[in-house]
């Protein structure tokens, strides 16, 4: 948890929030994260674009409706951890 705090120390509140439903929520599409988070749909894709910029969430197909994406936190840091676990063994 400590990694993350820090990827989002000097981020705006927007995008920790967007960041925190996706923490609590899972995947959500852009018009879920607006609903459960209650800002403008034009403050919610810049803080996607600024996590994205981070590599702190990911952007996939939404399969229900595929003119929509569906948005997730990435899993990479726990991969990293991991397989950083493994080589020093």
């Amino acid at each position: 948890m400590d990694a993350a705090e820090d990827v989002l120390e000097d981020l705006p509140p927007s995008a920790k929030l967007v960041y925190k439903v996706l923490e609590y929520d899972g995947p959500k599409t852009q018009k879920g994260i607006v609903e459960e988070s209650m800002l403008s749909a034009r403050t919610v894709r810049y803080a996607l674009e600024r996590l994205e910029n981070r590599e702190v969430v990911d952007e996939d197909i939404y399969f229900a409706d595929a003119r929509q994406s569906l948005y997730s936190l990435t899993t990479t840091t726990d991969e990293e951890a991991e397989t950083g676990a493994e080589t020093a063994t």
